[in-house]
């Protein structure tokens, strides 16, 4: 595993480094098939609370967990056993989602509110759009904490959108033809 380690207002000392690296590597085990996984570690202490924020790509698959503590050994343990239960979750998932082979996406599409010029734009984020089926978005998007994933469609190579609805379904969107 490739491991990034950043220090956001602080010097990240080699012992720190070390220890990363050591419980990051354990998660190896986990990513054999998903080629060479990459992980960013960012430290940040702000009020005497260490945050710690791990996120793994493996093979286009985004595990993420941002932990605050009164140490950032405290904080580590409990990362790297959020992202540990994270993909055992998103094994687990995959499993019975290939089993059993259900889901319905049949959509009632939510009225669209008008957004105002006057808000400002706060984060800009840029991906990689990795071709995938709408359960493998879901399971990115469940993933990551969101409640909407953009992606790619395997099929027809169309952008589409796949967002969880407040009756705890999933709706997806397309670009009409």
């Amino acid at each position: 595993m490739k491991i990034t380690i950043v220090g956001r207002k602080l010097n990240v000392y080699d012992d720190t480094r070390e220890l990363i690296e050591k419980k990051l590597t354990k998660l190896d085990k986990y990513f054999k098939a998903a080629g060479d996984p990459e992980a960013t570690v960012t430290l940040s202490r702000k009020r005497n609370v260490s945050s710690l924020e791990v996120t793994i790509n493996a093979g286009g698959t985004l595990f993420r967990s941002e932990v605050d503590a009164d140490d950032f050994r405290i904080a580590l343990d409990q990362t790297v056993d959020h992202i540990e239960g994270q993909i055992r979750k998103n094994k687990t998932k995959l499993a019975k989602r290939l089993r059993e082979n259900i889901m319905d996406m049949s959509i009632i599409p939510d009225p669209v509110e008008d957004i105002s010029e006057e808000e400002p734009i706060i984060r800009v984020k840029q991906f990689e759009f990795k071709p995938m089926t709408a359960e493998e978005a879901i399971m990115q998007m469940n993933l990551l904490g969101h409640s909407f994933y953009v992606y790619n469609d395997i099929t027809t190579g169309d952008t589409c959108v796949v967002y969880a609805r407040k009756d705890g379904a999933y709706g997806l969107i397309e670009p009409m033809k």
